[in-house]
């Protein structure tokens, strides 16, 4: 029964069906906010679902000096991270794994996805992917220190609530929140809530923070010899991991929220990361031009950090 469980965890709730539709749902919202603010009609929301089908039935072709066998293997082994990862994150009360350093976990588990990437594109073997590759590395350095400050802040937090000095557990941190309200309404953690909304479309690569693939410099980046099935992957990581990216804000400020039905609290989680979504992307889309690298770097380790910072030391000294 047990075994039976983890399967329907895995596969559909809140695993890989689950997340796919409705990350591939927030990916059609970000793709519509953007051609707003460019003032253009834009396509559908469910296009990026029709790309990903279509994707599926293309022919996948191999470039000759491709290391074969990573090429193909590090899309789906940035997928079933993601879908991992979802699974340490609470939705509507649901944990299918859980334990004392959920964070520290989600941490790691997070960065395989860009690593996933960035060996992929090296396993192309394309010039363009290389360049790709060093620019995505620049990012995965830019947004690990805001993240890490945010969720220390966070911790420490939810620690003092149950007389510890911090906690890693994002059971603990919704069990918080359920007695005292969400984290957003604690003015010492708007800081690290708002830093924690330029954090995610930078996590997932959205524009302006698109560097490592950007189309009109560098031709897609670490994915431009990628077609086909294993192309329709990575595509699909891109869009679960802003249902990660969302839903772990969800978790973090907005935690413990509860009706005692089951289907309305899905519900609620899904509407709070929708609007997540639509805000964190529209701050994004709102820097018009595409950040350059070092500029990318300076703002995310002074500005966003900063940030971050401020709520940490708020809440350690137990303001």
């Amino acid at each position: 029964m047990k075994l039976l469980m983890n399967l329907v965890y895995i596969l559909i709730f809140p695993g890989l069906l689950f997340s796919s539709v409705f990350g591939l749902w927030l990916a059609g919202i970000d793709r519509k906010i953007l051609a707003r603010m460019q003032k253009r009609v834009g396509p559908p929301v469910m296009q990026p679902t029709y790309d990903f089908f279509k994707l599926m039935g293309k022919e996948t072709i191999i470039p000759d000096n491709a290391a074969r066998s990573t090429f193909l293997l590090a899309p789906y082994i940035g997928l079933a991270s993601l879908i991992v990862t979802v699974l340490f994150i609470p939705i509507a009360g649901i944990q299918a794994f859980g334990g004392v350093a959920d964070i520290v976990v989600i941490l790691y588990l997070l960065t395989i996805p860009s690593l996933a990437i960035m060996f992929g594109g090296s396993a192309s073997g394309s010039p363009f992917a290389g360049v790709g590759v060093s620019r995505t590395m620049v990012a995965i350095m830019s947004y690990e220190l805001p993240l890490i400050l945010i969720m220390l802040a966070v911790g420490r937090l939810a620690g003092r609530g149950f007389d510890m000095g911090i906690t890693f557990s994002l059971e603990k941190i919704a069990q918080y929140q359920a007695a005292n309200g969400p984290n957003l309404f604690c003015w010492s953690m708007i800081p690290a809530a708002v830093a924690m909304l330029f954090v995610i479309p930078c996590e997932v690569g959205a524009q302006p923070f698109d560097v490592g693939e950007a189309e009109t410099e560098i031709c897609e980046g670490p994915l431009v010899e990628y077609s086909g099935t294993p192309l329709a992957i990575f595509k699909l990581s891109h869009a679960i991991k802003m249902f990660v990216m969302t839903l772990l804000f969800t978790a973090l400020f907005l935690g413990g929220i509860s009706t005692g039905m089951l289907w309305l609290d899905v519900v609620i989680v899904l509407g709070i990361c929708a609007v997540v979504t639509l805000v964190c992307m529209t701050l994004a889309h709102a820097i018009t031009a595409r950040l350059k690298v070092e500029q990318m770097f300076r703002l995310f380790w002074t500005v966003i950090a900063g940030l971050a910072l401020l709520s940490l030391i708020l809440v350690w000294i137990g303001i």
